[in-house]
């Protein structure tokens, strides 16, 4: 029997992927629900798992882009134990061409475009460092391998050249849209982070023991936030067409970059949370993005974004607008600087702000009060954030 897979949909909105990597190669014998690829979609990577046990057939490549329901590969179910395994089939079809590469124990680790190039110009596998998932060698590392052809004279200069990701198209899609149809602004505050840093340098032990995570800074940006929100409800909120729309709920999106590019999973109902269910959330969202496991559902539907550009070192920056929605906090490096206070100089540990909002529904008394409330919530943290009930709000007692 001859199974055909079709690519399913990963979600309503989504309407085509693209073959990111084969994990087999034609004519590999697969098990049933064995990983056969990896797919990109706009929002996130997506796995596909074989139907049936059988012989394979691929009927796309690497890079290609296919629609949801399209036929990708045949999955012969008659062919069983006789069939032969990946390793074997793979260091055949080499030999018939390279010796030297017949012997090589990297063959099981080739995608079918790659072992193709690889035969038609003997190439040595041992010479090929492999970039794909688990070491495997993709197309682009065996012709970034290929010999240069002609005199030293009229050699190019080393380049590279990659097809962008679907998740990566579209993502450069939606940022030239903002651009395009929002009236973006961005206004900055600083913010003296001296209180934040001596509440985690007191009870970080305390709350990574008996909580399981630490006390980061994400917690106390995503409650100051929702503060924030609640009191300029226009932050909070969406034009669609000739209405705006406003949340009755915080539903904060956390920039986090991925393997595959920059994701933003959702925090649900922040307005509901504690600081240790922030936390929890946002280590378990951060793990499951850099692992590409996350899920289309968990990246959909934030009202309001925060990220933090401060983990790479950037000082200032102005972040863009996550449609959409209509404004997005961007976090920076801390760094001591010299403050005035009452007429004398201090050293403290600050943060330059940023707030980039869509100035068609967001005006600017709004988005310089929404930080200034962010600024005054994380300079008096234990009494603003925690009611002055610091032991019962992280919940040590």
């Amino acid at each position: 029997m001859i199974l055909e897979m079709k690519v399913p949909s990963p979600g309503e909105s989504i309407t085509e992927v693209e073959i990111a990597t084969w994990l087999v190669a034609d004519g590999d014998y697969v098990e049933k629900d064995q990983i056969i690829a990896e797919l990109d979609s706009d929002k996130a990577t997506l796995e596909l798992p074989a139907e049936e046990g059988g012989v394979i057939t691929l009927k796309v490549q690497e890079g290609d882009s296919v629609d949801v329901g399209q036929i990708v590969c045949l999955i012969d179910t008659s062919k069983g134990g006789e069939a032969k395994n990946n390793s074997e089939l793979k260091e055949e079809l080499v030999s018939s061409k390279s010796e030297e590469t017949s012997s090589s124990t990297k063959s099981d680790i080739l995608s079918p475009a790659a072992k193709k190039i690889i035969i038609e110009n003997n190439i040595k596998i041992e010479d090929i460092k492999g970039t794909g998932k688990d070491g495997r060698i993709t197309k682009q590392d065996v012709i970034m391998a290929k010999p240069s052809m002609g005199s030293a004279s009229n050699k190019k200069r080393d380049e590279k050249r990659t097809k962008l990701s679907l998740l990566r198209r579209k993502v450069a899609e939606r940022l030239v849209s903002v651009k395009n149809d929002t009236a973006m602004l961005t206004t900055f505050n600083e913010v003296d982070m001296s209180a934040v840093f001596e509440l985690r340098k007191k009870y970080k032990e305390k709350f990574k023991v008996k909580h399981g995570v630490n006390l980061g800074f994400m917690s106390f940006f995503t409650l100051a936030s929702v503060r924030a929100l609640k009191e300029f409800p226009a932050v909070n909120s969406m034009i669609d067409g000739d209405e705006m729309i406003t949340y009755q709920y915080c539903d904060i999106s956390i920039a986090v970059s991925g393997p595959k590019g920059l994701m933003v999973p959702v925090i649900r109902h922040a307005e509901k949370l504690s600081f240790k269910e922030i936390e929890v959330q946002v280590k378990a969202l951060a793990e499951r993005a850099r692992d590409s496991k996350i899920t289309v559902d968990e990246m959909t539907g934030g009202t309001f974004t925060i990220s933090n550009g401060g983990v790479f070192g950037s000082m200032l920056s102005t972040p863009i607008i996550n449609p959409p929605q209509s404004a997005i906090l961007g976090m920076h490096n801390i760094v001591e600087r010299p403050i005035a206070i009452d007429g004398k100089v201090f050293i403290r540990p600050v943060m330059y702000l940023a707030l980039s909002y869509d100035h068609r529904i967001i005006d600017g008394r709004e988005s310089v009060g929404f930080l200034v409330s962010i600024k005054e919530a994380l300079e008096n943290p234990a009494e603003i954030l925690m009611g002055n009930k610091i032991l019962e709000t992280l919940e040590l007692k």
